[in-house]
């Protein structure tokens, strides 16, 4: 790869005028074309050990540059205090195409970010006492895309889900389906949604509410979940877990010194750890409090992964210091624990908000959105943005089959190379073997920028990977289909006086922008469609 001849090139012309470079050359993609394809600022932060200014530095720097054969170097230049900027002959994005077809879409952006490490990623772990709504969807959506990028990064990834299947919640969600099958008002703080209502109504006579309703939740959300794509490895659940884990995970922190009695309770001294205030473990009637199980919980899955990310909802800021000083009172690095907190979503509709669903009656049902603008654009519209921050959902845009719409423009460019190919096929032509195809021809504007954007995707993907952004992955999709729409708009393919060797180039290059698209969608769980109809016509 191109990166690694460049730093390469640079730390041997460290050696040789006599300079320790740092363990880690910064190499950058300028984001301006006239200062190069690659930046570097070695010589600004190895001035100073050398006793250089940085601007001397970099012409000693660039002078054992010029002595060497560089692949695809075709000047490089100073600028500025003293970055080193390179200016690249097309070849290597030509050795790109190479990389993207034989990677495949499998192997689209693979690294090895997370080689040897297992991470446990969890995710909606709602209460089982109602439909899924819109704030679940969007960190379904995170949490899946989070796992599949992951993935791709080397990481062994679980999916996993908590229910919530006990405690008070439960109990009145148990009581508000009897009162409404008994034809009864629910309890004034219990649930009053339509579909109480409905699955009251399908409540078998003499079964056990809280039994029958934590099944029928749970069938309920599975469903809507495999809708858009999300399925768990793991479904975790409080009951079960309870037995099995809370007794040895207190005796645990009893044994470590680190609770205390106080007013007829037992506390855990989390102040010790980072947290704002001690928490209670026992009530004063012996009773477990819900920080219990969720301190076995975690203790649980740090059993059985290296890393744990939680995907948790906007309303459990407070939750994270808490966890992470409950398992370092335990003895883990807190560190191993890290959490996304989802910010809220805000639906609209002709810019007037939605704000409440028949059924649920103080929710916006997922389903429903689902319904309304469908499961990719569902997924890809939560994630056009960082989960940290608040989201405007428009359902007409998401739902309209129009270029302004981001789903619609980036899976319409993926059919447009379908149709491509069914053109090619039609007239007998078939791509030559890419190693006899002359890819130097590929030397227009359009087609560097769709090269360039081939290569900025495997660099995202790691990127995002690292940082637990998936966002960024859909921006470089739109990008990516951006660049793609020029290619087709300004350069033909088959046909119009194209020479029978551009067009064999030219194929190959729809065939990696292909395979590119292909993957990034995948990655975001939306799919690659072979045709798709706008004004009226297909591509």
């Amino acid at each position: 790869m191109i990166r690694e001849q460049l730093t390469a090139s640079l730390a041997s012309a460290a050696a040789t005028v006599g300079v320790d470079p740092p363990d880690t050359i910064g190499l950058e993609q300028p984001a301006s074309r006239d200062h190069g394809d690659w930046s570097s600022n070695v010589a600004m932060v190895s001035a100073k050990g050398a006793g250089l200014a940085p601007r001397d530095l970099a012409e000693r720097l660039v002078d054992a540059l010029e002595g060497e054969a560089i692949p695809h170097v075709e000047r490089i230049e100073i600028a500025g205090p003293g970055f080193i900027n390179f200016h690249l002959d097309s070849t290597w994005l030509h050795d790109v195409l190479r990389d993207v077809v034989a990677g495949g879409v499998e192997g689209y952006g693979a690294n090895a970010l997370g080689q040897g490490t297992s991470v446990n990623v969890e995710f909606v772990s709602a209460n089982p006492t109602g439909p899924l709504h819109v704030g679940h969807g969007r960190g379904a959506v995170y949490g899946d895309t989070l796992a599949r990028l992951l993935a791709r990064c080397g990481y062994t990834v679980t999916k996993e889900t908590y229910l919530n299947d006990s405690g008070a919640q439960i109990e009145l969600y148990a009581r508000s389906l009897a009162a409404r099958a008994a034809g009864e008002q629910p309890p004034e703080d219990g649930y009053h949604g339509q579909y109480v209502i409905d699955w009251a109504a399908d409540m078998p006579d003499g079964v056990d509410a809280a039994e029958w309703g934590l099944e029928r939740a749970i069938a309920d959300q599975r469903e809507v979940l495999a809708r858009i794509g999300v399925q768990f490895d793991v479904w975790s659940s409080e009951q079960q877990m309870s037995d099995r884990l809370l007794a040895p995970t207190f005796d645990a922190l009893r044994e470590r010194g680190v609770v205390f009695e106080a007013d007829g309770a037992v506390w855990l001294r989390s102040t010790d750890f980072g947290d704002d205030k001690d928490r209670v473990l026992v009530r004063s009637d012996g009773r477990y409090t819900y920080v219990m199980p969720d301190i076995a919980y975690h203790a649980d899955k740090l059993g059985r992964a290296d890393e744990l990310i939680d995907v948790l909802g906007a309303d459990h800021h407070g939750y994270v210091p808490r966890m992470r000083a409950a398992l370092a009172a335990l003895g883990y690095d807190p560190d191993r624990l890290d959490a996304r907190v989802v910010q809220l979503v805000k639906l609209v509709r002709g810019g007037e908000e939605v704000r409440l669903s028949k059924r649920t009656g103080d929710i916006i049902e997922l389903r429903d959105v689902i319904d309304e603008v469908g499961a990719d654009a569902t997924r890809f519209t939560f994630l056009l943005q960082s989960v940290d921050s608040q989201q405007v959902f428009d359902l007409e845009l998401a739902a309209t089959q129009a270029m302004e719409n981001p789903v619609f423009y980036t899976q319409y460019a993926h059919a447009r190379i379908a149709s491509i190919g069914r053109k090619a096929t039609e007239l007998g032509l078939e791509r030559i073997p890419l190693d006899r195809a002359d890819l130097s021809l590929l030397t227009h504007d359009r087609e560097l920028e769709v090269l360039r954007q081939l290569f900025a995707g495997t660099a995202i993907i790691e990127i995002a990977g690292r940082e637990r952004a998936p966002h960024r992955v859909a921006g470089w999709v739109r990008d990516l289909a951006s660049a793609f729409h020029g290619f087709y708009h300004d350069c033909y393919v088959i046909g119009d006086g194209v020479s029978p060797e551009l067009t064999q180039a030219r194929l190959w290059l729809t065939e990696g922008t292909r395979t590119a698209l292909a993957a990034g969608l995948d990655l975001l769980g939306v799919s690659a469609p072979e045709s798709m109809w706008i004004d009226g016509s297909v591509a």
